[in-house]
């Protein structure tokens, strides 16, 4: 079951959450954000799906991760929500910076590849322009404060 809520407009607005992934890399220990590829949609994003009911967002968001990636996560610092019209029905993601701790990818029906990226290819990889500013909200999350 899906978690919907009222929108402004009366119609139903369709919850979800995910994650902005991220971890060291194994060779040269720089930063890389993990992007997935939905076959179905054919696009490059953020792994994130659909909270079931009564479904805590931070643990769907999780949940979504470990399914389209094989990666358990550490949560971080709640990122922006990102809000657009999927199929004509209002859709409210929410997104956590997460650091992926373990795991393996096994391509799936949803997800049949996934990147490690530096976030400026990251950013540039990514299908929807909305998606892209999450980097930065991201990067300033694991920058300290001047």
């Amino acid at each position: 079951m899906r978690t919907t809520r009222p929108g402004r407009n009366g119609a139903l607005t369709v919850e979800a959450a995910g994650c902005v992934l991220w971890r060291r890399s194994p060779v040269t220990g720089e930063l890389e954000l993990c992007l997935v590829h939905r076959p179905k949609y054919d696009d490059w994003s953020w792994p994130k799906g659909k909270l079931k009911r009564g479904e805590d967002p931070l643990a769907g968001a999780l949940r979504e991760v470990a399914e389209e990636t094989g990666h358990t996560a550490v949560p971080a610092a709640e990122l922006p929500s990102t809000r657009y019209l999927a199929q004509g029905r209002p859709k409210r993601v929410r997104y956590w910076a997460a650091e992926a701790v373990s795991g393996t990818f096994t391509p799936n029906d949803e997800v049949d590849r996934l990147l490690w990226l530096p976030p400026d290819v990251a950013r540039r990889h990514l299908t929807s322009p909305m998606d892209a500013g999450l980097v930065d909200a991201l990067l300033r999350t694991l920058r300290p404060a001047p």
